[in-house]
């Protein structure tokens, strides 16, 4: 376990899958967290399992992540680390047959989501000089998909951005890369399954790893072991990355 003390850490997507098991890992290693996600109800039992603060937020609108940062501020005056967690996967359907308003919001909230929380986050982070931004990415950044266009071009759009933002900021003390953690069972990947839509939908339930390994892994992310990936990707499918991070095979 990591120490995380006294660690003010805001997490998008809290509510379920990699969000919801990053909250309770940071809460465990002694963090405060901040649990964002689009109804306050989705994460209330969940702020009150981890002693955090519920902020109902939709990371596809600007003015909302920046009310969620400066809540964080206002409770505890600083923001540590945000990890951009918020996601979706629909729709599932090729480039000809996807509906634009539901392909729109997939690009509102999987890639402008993570604009949005750097824009609000960066400023905070570059007075304090210091602060980690955690980007939660896909191999969907690099592998074309049947039905996937959305999602695999949000998933390149973050990437790039996140390349980008490290880029402009690392010289004010800012750390910022992305998390790829393979597929993992999740709701969205029974979505998946679902679907019946190419080669992942077909993927055996048990080849998927638990939401608590790319837990540890954001939390490993934001110590310095991680720094020689700033600005790039780290890739849970890889042996080395899973020992780094304490992972059994």
């Amino acid at each position: 376990m990591r120490d995380m003390t006294g660690q003010t850490v805001l997490i998008t997507g809290a509510s379920r899958g990699i969000g919801a098991a990053a909250a309770r890992a940071f809460a465990a290693a002694g963090a405060h967290v901040a649990l964002a996600a689009r109804t306050e109800a989705a994460i209330g039992d969940l702020a009150a399992e981890t002693g955090g603060l519920a902020l109902p937020c939709d990371v596809a609108n600007p003015g909302a992540v920046e009310a969620a940062v400066a809540a964080v501020v206002d409770r505890w005056g600083r923001l540590d680390v945000l990890i951009n967690n918020a996601g979706v996967i629909d729709p599932i359907a090729t480039t000809a047959e996807a509906d634009p308003e539901v392909w729109g919001r997939l690009i509102d909230i999987n890639l402008k989501g993570v604009f949005h929380g750097m824009r609000a986050a960066i400023p905070v982070m570059a007075a304090q000089g210091s602060g980690t931004i955690l980007t939660v990415g896909s191999g969907a950044a690099h592998n074309p998909l049947e039905g996937w266009g959305a999602y695999c071009a949000s998933k390149a759009g973050a990437l790039m951005l996140t390349r980008v933002a490290d880029r402009e900021h690392r010289a004010a003390g800012l750390r910022i890369l992305s998390l790829s953690p393979g597929t993992v069972a999740t709701d969205m990947q029974a979505a998946i399954r679902d679907s019946g839509v190419n080669a992942v939908s077909q993927l055996d339930w048990s080849v998927h790893i638990p939401p608590e390994w790319p837990a540890q892994a954001l939390m490993w992310m934001c110590t310095p072991e991680a720094d020689p990936w700033l600005g790039a990707e780290v890739s849970l499918r890889e042996p080395d990355i899973r020992r780094r991070v304490g992972l059994h095979q």
